[in-house]
């Protein structure tokens, strides 16, 4: 059998793995896509991104083609358990201080018509069959339409979510908790007068019944309605089991009365609040991201969220390693900086699972009330709104007296070049590369032998700046210098050492 050779192979066609396959596609790195899937899954899945996502693809100039995409209807914030105070996102100085209405499917299809316009390319209906790894890199088999076919890269990246084909062939324990809660998402049409016209607030969409019913109502396009729903029924179907209208009929009868029926359902599936997490994202040539590295409750919409931003970070870092510019050292920051973002996730849906859940004697309605009443402090919902819209990651920094910026993600600064064009700072990370944003009035010198991998640009803010003369810029969009000492050890540790000329 003819072994197809690649640089990295990535299983799973979802939002993790395409924004992986397109991070590296982007920067000439070889990467083939496995999906056992014969087409994309036109299921709305996760109905939203955060803001913190929507900054990341305007970085790749991918937003605009999203927001095309998007529903027209605007939630008005965030929201935590789904308690009744909007998350003040425009606290966290971003030019999208709201969740955008972007189903999943259509997420993937921006992806994936970016994917094929580098080059790069998903090959469908091929499930994972075997995988070996040594130490120059792993081999898979997977079956397709045309036979069995074997590739090798340099490393491999499950994508392949929550029943990870990868994470079972490799043994890897995924400790966490089992589901407490089944519950169920369809795609349908609906009979009834649906209100769409309401306060955007996700608190206004959440209806349930004192038996034990959840539903949730949410617009899509085309007449089409997103509903996410619970109830007695529902906890007894098992993970497979397909969602009948009846089954719908009951949980919109017990929350909506007569007022909304089911008349179609397009598309269904089931999931739970079972929470698990992988301890490590790396095992040898492989790693980990997406839902095969974490799952979790939806409640909050991190979902999908997390992993394409699982993506960013690795996508960046296995080009590196690959070209040659980085050491394997680098690729050990991805297990330091994501798995703890995780573990933030997951203990934040466990809360919120039990502030949602029924009822009962004990305080729950009192905790509720309490919680608002601390939502409606500035301070308190500024706090919220950055840990729900990943706006306050600072990533670890071993210099306890650095810069306030070191380790945030940059500002999208509008910015004046010294040929009198105005940009944005997100006009100049299309290509993947680093970026060093010179600020002073003495240019700086020492970028100048990273020149192949970092952008130098020598810029005025046009409005509040930065605080620093110049900074260095990930490609992922997080500051890791900010002025002063250490620039050419900056620039060494994440972009790799000098080249020399021979």
């Amino acid at each position: 059998m003819n072994v197809q050779v690649t640089g990295v192979i990535v299983v799973g066609a979802g939002g993790a793995g395409l924004t992986l396959a397109t991070e590296l596609a982007l920067v000439g790195v070889p990467a083939v896509v496995l999906d056992r899937l014969p087409g994309r899954n036109l299921q709305s899945r996760a109905g939203a991104i955060q803001p913190r996502t929507a900054e990341m693809l305007a970085l790749r100039g991918l937003l605009d083609d999203a927001l095309g995409r998007s529903i027209d209807y605007r939630l008005v914030g965030g929201h935590f358990a789904g308690l009744p105070v909007p998350l003040d996102y425009a606290a966290w100085d971003t030019r999208y201080p709201h969740p955008v209405l972007l189903p999943q499917d259509q997420l993937e299809a921006v992806l994936e018509d970016r994917l094929t316009e580098l080059g790069g390319q998903v090959l469908r209906e091929h499930r994972l069959t075997g995988m070996q790894q040594d130490a120059d890199g792993v081999t898979v088999t997977a079956t397709a339409p045309g036979g069995e076919l074997s590739l090798r890269g340099r490393y491999l990246v499950a994508c392949d979510g929550a029943h990870s084909s990868v994470r079972k062939i490799i043994g890897a324990d995924f400790p966490g908790e089992a589901a407490t809660v089944r519950m169920g998402t369809a795609d349908l049409l609906l009979t009834g007068d649906v209100d769409d016209s309401s306060s955007g607030h996700i608190s206004s969409r959440i209806h349930t019944s004192p038996q034990g019913h959840f539903a949730m109502i949410t617009p899509l396009a085309n007449g089409l309605h997103k509903l996410i729903f619970s109830g007695p029924q529902t906890m007894l179907a098992e993970r497979d089991a397909p969602v009948t209208p009846a089954e719908v009929r009951e949980v919109l009868r017990a929350t909506h009365g007569g007022a909304l029926d089911v008349a179609e359902i397009r598309y269904s599936s089931r999931f739970s609040n079972a929470s698990r997490q992988l301890e490590h994202y790396r095992h040898g040539r492989v790693f980990f991201a997406g839902d095969s590295a974490h799952i979790h409750s939806p409640a909050g919409g991190q979902g999908l969220n997390l992993g394409v931003q699982d993506a960013f970070n690795l996508g960046w870092k296995l080009a590196a390693v690959l070209r040659g510019d980085a050491g394997e050292e680098l690729l050990d920051t991805y297990q330091s900086e994501r798995h703890p973002v995780a573990a933030r996730v997951l203990a934040l849906t466990r809360a919120q699972g039990v502030i949602m859940g029924p009822q009962r004697d004990g305080g729950l309605g009192e905790l509720r009330d309490v919680l608002t009443d601390l939502l409606r402090l500035p301070e308190a919902n500024r706090y919220m709104a950055g840990v729900m819209a990943g706006l306050d990651l600072c990533l670890p920094s071993p210099d306890a007296e650095a810069h306030p910026l070191l380790g945030l993600r940059m500002p999208d600064l509008d910015l004046l070049l010294d040929d009198g064009e105005r940009i944005r700072f997100s006009d100049l990370t299309r290509s993947g590369r680093g970026v060093l944003l010179d600020l002073g009035d003495t240019p700086l010198a020492a970028a100048a032998p990273w020149s192949d991998r970092v952008t130098h640009v020598r810029a005025r803010v046009e409005a509040a700046g930065t605080g620093a003369e110049a900074v260095l810029v990930r490609p992922d969009g997080y500051v890791c210098w900010a002025g002063g000492a250490g620039l050419t050890e900056t620039l060494t540790r994440w972009f790799g050492p000098v080249r020399t000329r021979g």
